[in-house]
Parts: C-alpha cells; structure tokens; sequence
C-alpha cells in the first residue's frame, strides 16, 4: 500500500474549518473535545465529528482507552503536525 500524497491530507484538512481549528488546537498539546470546543467557539459536535475526521485520516490519535466515554484525551499524531507545519509554512488558511 502506498504512503498517502501530503498535499491530499492537507486539502482534506483545509476544506473544513471544523477540521482546521481541531488541528490547529491539537498542535498546541492533547485535549479533550470540550477544551477543544470551548477554545475555539464551536459547538461539541462539530468538534467530535472532526476528531473523528482527523483520526480516521491518523492526523489525531485517541491517547486513552477506547472504551472510556469521558475525558477522552486527543493529541497530533507525527503525521498531522507534519500536515498543520505545511498548511502553515505554506499559508494555507
């Protein structure tokens, strides 16, 4: 299986603002989807539907059990800060 093209993931990053805020957020350090939303002004399902987005893309991983329900806690993976320095060495936003 080949590696998927970087600029795809960021064109898949940078069509959704949703997906844009998550990561930007997410660069700064882990989170929870509450923190997230509350950091950037929008609504919990907006920023649920983008973590999941972004992990099924493996730019966000899940940092704790999977069957936690509560204060589930996200952070970058290496690929989707490699993916969030490009969008912003590039002026993509």
């Amino acid at each position: 299986m080949s590696e998927p093209d970087p600029w795809d993931e960021i064109s898949y990053v940078i069509s959704s603002r949703y997906r844009i805020a998550t990561l930007r957020r997410l660069s700064d350090g882990p989170a929870t989807p509450s923190l997230i939303a509350d950091e950037t002004d929008l609504s919990i399902a907006h920023v649920s539907r983008a973590l999941q987005e972004l992990r099924d893309a493996d730019l966000v991983t899940l940092l704790v059990s999977e069957n936690r329900r509560k204060g589930r806690v996200y952070g970058i993976t290496d690929g989707g800060l490699e993916v969030w320095e490009t969008i912003e060495a590039e002026n993509m936003l």
